[in-house]
């Protein structure tokens, strides 16, 4: 075979690829709090997605995200069935979960029956236990739950520095000391984020979250604290990824923060240009490191 016929063998495979995979439809969004369901709408729309639902929790959901999507229904915590009957009665065959849902709100569940069941057969009920399971149920009503990234890779943090002076050796050290800890913590389901000024870990993110973590390393250190935030090993991709927010920079100024070291290809920097545009001004150092 000649390189020209290569070539136009090559095209032909990737243009019948293409023809295979149509672009989605419909989406179903899973939205909990925060603007990461509303990037993704928006995100999604832009691609071509015809048509986005998006199943809504009381007292999480931002209810601005209505005007980002074709249809909104709200429900509350726990209320899996209901979930369920929506993207089917819709018609939904892809999903995807995007925000967080408070702390507090998942020892204030009201479950229906469906969700009594689903959390009566976990033996640990943590995030990613929860999430599969939910999985689970919705490939049940053939639905597909995609990769949270998707529609969002340019959003992905790339290895190397993004924001702020270069890190001092002691800095470098720091990050070294948190990224070991930090991915034991996440191997253990723990958290995904250490704070470590010189040497010393001064917090460790739990059920709390990375805002409430940061907030006490701050008090905890004075200032000049670096934070690291992992993806744990084997991350599932489809829920519970690694998500940088401008408000979490904007809580890291304020607990005087130095650096955030975060692991590059699997966390999301979400309005990354403000995020690099407020970094810089609080002279905070963002860095995306390899695993």
């Amino acid at each position: 075979m000649t390189i020209v016929e290569a070539l136009v063998s090559s095209a032909c495979l990737f243009q019948i690829r293409c023809l295979a995979q149509p672009p989605l439809h419909a989406l179903g969004i899973i939205a909990g709090n925060g603007v990461y369901p509303r990037l993704l709408a928006d995100a999604a729309r832009k691609a071509g997605v015809k048509k986005i639902v998006v199943a809504a929790f009381t007292g999480e959901t931002d209810p601005a995200l209505e005007q980002h999507a074709d249809l909104l229904e709200w429900m509350r915590v726990g209320q899996l069935n209901r979930l369920l009957k929506f993207f089917r009665a819709q018609e939904i065959r892809h999903a995807m979960m995007a925000g967080q849902i408070a702390p507090k709100n998942l020892f204030d569940l009201r479950p229906d029956w469906k969700a009594l069941m689903l959390l009566g057969k976990l033996k640990q009920r943590n995030a990613e236990s929860i999430f599969a399971a939910i999985a689970e149920e919705l490939a049940k009503v053939n639905v597909d739950l995609l990769p949270a990234t998707t529609f969002l890779e340019h959003s992905l943090a790339t290895s190397g520095p993004i924001s702020g002076p270069k890190l001092s050796r002691n800095e470098e050290d720091d990050v070294d000391l948190g990224w070991k800890i930090a991915k034991e913590i996440a191997r253990l389901d723990i958290g995904q984020t250490i704070l470590v000024r010189s040497g010393t870990v001064v917090a460790v993110e739990a059920l709390e979250g990375t805002n409430d973590a940061i907030r006490r390393g701050g008090e905890l250190a004075g200032s000049g604290a670096v934070m690291v935030k992992v993806a744990k090993p084997n991350q599932d991709m489809r829920f519970d990824v690694p998500v940088i927010g401008l408000e979490t920079i904007r809580i890291a100024a304020e607990a005087r923060l130095r650096v955030i070291a975060v692991e590059a290809e699997k966390t999301l920097l979400l309005e990354r240009d403000a995020i690099v545009d407020l970094a810089n001004r609080s002279k905070i150092s963002i860095v995306a490191r390899a695993c």
